[in-house]
């Protein structure tokens, strides 16, 4: 059964600093009902994913990207399974340097460091000398992360709509665009196009995608990197395993110690 939560920490016409964090561990099945804040909030996890629906678009997260809504953004939040949670909230004028929508931030290892320090301390609000300072240094990351658009790009193209579904429901099916471009009457040329244009990429890369934020669900299950790699439809471990650093920047056993520790 769903578990709906929406307990803000601060009272919106009051908040206790221009730079505040907010520290949750979410259990699975996690809704954030739509909301919206005075001031931006960048959302950071920990061993999941993150799933955010703002201004018609959905992102879809795991835990090398962060999500940027700026002030005043109707957004809402589902989180299947359970997952450690850190808001940065970021009061005007210090939020002008960054997007005026939604977006995804690449996280740094300094950006990451720096809030597990945060967390680890129970840190909502800076208040000495060198939380201050610390705080300024994940400021001046976060201002300059590489921005994506999303991680997962959807849309609501009439050829596209069913594939994404497919994929979405069934992340190992092995049919080709070609199969598809069959079962929907039109040319692979056709398709092809279509996911250029409507999702900034092709759709082996979407695909591709798709099988790194699956295989991150199945590391939390326990399964072995070589079970993982032959369940994601490779013959062998080493493809997955470049796949896998391509988006997480580790290996997939460093990325299970790295978070070992999340609780599942």
């Amino acid at each position: 059964m769903t578990k709906k939560i929406y307990q803000p920490l601060f009272d919106n016409d009051n908040p206790p600093s221009e730079i505040f964090f907010g520290h949750e561990v979410f259990l699975p099945n996690t809704t954030t009902p739509s909301h919206s804040h005075p001031w931006g909030q960048l959302q950071l996890i920990t061993g999941g994913i993150l799933e955010l629906r703002a201004e018609k678009k959905r992102f879809l997260s795991p835990s090398q990207y962060a999500v940027w809504v700026p002030a005043g953004i109707e957004h809402e939040s589902f989180i299947r399974r359970s997952l450690n949670y850190c808001s940065m909230n970021i009061v005007q004028p210090l939020a002008e340097p960054l997007p005026d929508y939604p977006c995804l931030l690449e996280v740094t290892p300094i950006m990451e460091a720096i809030i597990n320090d945060l967390k680890q301390r129970r840190i909502s609000v800076p208040e000495t000398e060198e939380d201050h300072r610390l705080v300024k240094v994940l400021l001046d990351q976060v201002y300059k992360a590489q921005e994506h658009e999303q991680f997962l790009p959807n849309t609501t193209d009439k050829m596209l709509k069913p594939i994404l579904k497919d994929l979405e429901l069934n992340p190992t099916t092995e049919k080709s665009l070609k199969d598809w471009a069959q079962e929907l009457h039109t040319t692979e040329r056709t398709l092809a196009r279509h996911c250029q244009d409507k999702l900034g990429m092709s759709f082996t890369e979407w695909r591709q995608r798709r099988k790194f934020v699956y295989s991150l669900h199945l590391l939390r299950k326990g399964m072995s990197v070589k079970e993982i790699a032959l369940t994601l439809g490779y013959h062998q471990a080493s493809p997955f395993i470049t796949l896998f650093k391509k988006h997480a920047h580790c290996t997939p056993e460093q990325y299970r110690q790295k978070f070992s520790s999340a609780i599942e």
